[in-house]
């Protein structure tokens, strides 16, 4: 029997092309590995749409780097509950089923969670951006899915050039939710804030930053990560996003962004998949694997 299953996708398995950016996730799975052997635990490392093998002969499988799941929504969520009563998921499958959609962002601003203001544009709905313009006067906005990953189909808009997204907003909203938040300028002023949470306390820190001309910070765009060091209030505001979530979940990272009054807003709370930069900070690995061991025992 194995303890620990690191789930992953087919590209970090035993990549045979290595770049920078697979080298980072290579050596996250192996900060973790290590972290994990070290607490007697034993350990391999997996592609979770691997057809071959037998998920009954592990006690834990642990979420990391299963990037291609964006891709991959009816599969990945069908393997989720074939595979869930066969061993225990890390994060949980009703921590991933909440999380992944983004009304989440709701039910945490009913418990009084500062987020941007934000429209679910729900499937099927008949409205047109400069409905939704009209509606918020909102000086400019973002769009994106309510089930999305890596920015996928996330635009910038303005009442000047919404014209311009109009036929993919329409396509969309015919198959999925969308959201439409006010766009906070300080994303391309400060960068978005991640903020690791293990075990529901802060470990470490990063900062996010878009490149020049553009507003996603993700690295796929182009974005560049720094090491960060928040303050009393973010750190404060990161635990209480985990307090107020239904979930206590043993790992997350909790993305802030100031918003347009200059105040800590939640942009996202990760708690499926999420990147948590053990290289920064090594002892975060450690404090998962002890928490992952007393699951153990």
């Amino acid at each position: 029997m194995i303890d620990v299953v690191i789930l992953t996708d087919n590209r970090y398995v035993n990549p045979e092309k290595k770049d920078w950016y697979i080298d980072q996730v290579l050596l996250e799975n192996k900060l973790l590995q290590s972290a994990l052997e070290k607490q007697g635990l034993t350990v391999c490392k997996k592609d979770w749409a691997d057809l071959d093998f037998d998920w009954t002969t592990t006690k834990h499988a642990i979420f990391r780097s299963t990037w291609d799941y964006f891709e991959r929504f009816d599969e990945f969520f069908s393997w989720i509950e074939e595979t869930k009563n066969k061993t225990n998921f890390i994060n949980s499958s009703e921590i991933i089923n909440w999380n992944v959609d983004k009304h989440y962002l709701a039910d945490l601003s009913k418990k009084g969670i500062n987020i941007a203001p934000t429209l679910f544009v729900e499937k099927g709905d008949k409205i047109t951006l400069q409905e939704l313009f009209d509606k918020t006067n909102c000086k400019e906005a973002v769009i994106k899915p309510a089930i999305s990953g890596a920015a996928r189909h996330t635009y910038r808009i303005t009442p000047n050039n919404c014209l311009d997204y109009e036929n993919i907003f329409q396509q969309l909203i015919k198959k999925e939710c969308m959201l439409f938040q006010e766009f906070l300028q300080n994303i391309t002023k400060m960068g978005e804030i991640s903020l690791i949470i293990i075990g529901g306390k802060y470990t470490h820190a990063v900062k996010k930053i878009a490149k020049k001309g553009d507003f996603r910070v993700q690295d796929d765009h182009g974005g560049k990560v720094e090491k960060y060091y928040p303050s009393r209030t973010e750190i404060l505001f990161a635990e209480q996003c985990i307090r107020n979530s239904p979930f206590s979940p043993i790992y997350a990272r909790v993305d802030i962004v100031y918003d347009n009054k200059d105040k800590p807003s939640l942009s996202e709370l990760e708690l499926i998949e999420p990147e948590l930069w053990f290289r920064n900070y090594p002892e975060a690995a450690r404090y998962l694997a002890e928490g992952i061991l007393e699951l153990s025992s």
